[in-house]
């Protein structure tokens, strides 16, 4: 399915229910409440990416996901704020409609549902590869995960730098301290 499509038909919609709004009330009314439902919009999104974005790293990190509602109420409060950041009176409408309570409970079933099928393709292309190992000439008898802890130990290998690990050499350095050099200064006889 193209987006640019449904992209455009958007635009167009929104402009058209501009003018049309604009027809019984003021267009000015219209267009400064755009800005206030902008700054609005940019409030939500900014404080609910701020609890969010942690625990989305951890959850890519770990490859669990949490049944956690604090973290999948953030999730519709920030598709709220990015639709207030759309100027257009239909995105400001659907924005209020995400931040009813029965249709956040929707998105957050949609959206954790999109999660779980992200990661369980990204565990069978992790096992597609390990599976591909094993028919190329691997024995049934090998710990299905040998290959896979290969193939990452081959891919980091001498590569891998941690941020927390200062690779270096010690060696022990001398000093060179000049020496003054001592002259008799005894009279000859």
């Amino acid at each position: 399915m193209k987006i640019l499509p449904i992209i455009l038909i958007a635009i167009v919609a929104e402009i058209a229910v501009w003018i049309g709004v604009a027809q019984f009330i003021s267009g000015w009314h219209v267009f400064f409440s755009f800005f206030i439902t902008f700054f609005i919009g940019m409030k939500m999104l900014r404080s609910s990416t701020a609890v969010l974005m942690p625990q989305l790293q951890q959850m890519q990190m770990t490859g669990q996901m949490g049944g956690d509602s604090a973290v999948s109420g953030k999730i519709t409060t920030a598709m709220a704020g990015f639709l207030l950041m759309i100027p257009g009176l239909i995105s400001d409408v659907l924005a209020l409609l995400i931040l009813i309570p029965p249709v956040q409970k929707l998105f957050r079933n949609l959206f954790m549902q999109a999660m779980a099928k992200r990661q369980q393709a990204m565990m069978e292309k992790m096992m597609g590869g390990m599976m591909g190992g094993m028919n190329a000439g691997g024995s049934a008898d090998q710990n299905p995960f040998a290959d896979l802890m290969r193939q990452m130990q081959n891919q980091n290998g001498a590569n891998y730098q941690d941020s927390n690990v200062i690779d270096g050499e010690a060696r022990e350095v001398e000093p060179d301290y000049k020496k003054i050099e001592f002259k008799d200064v005894t009279p000859k006889k």
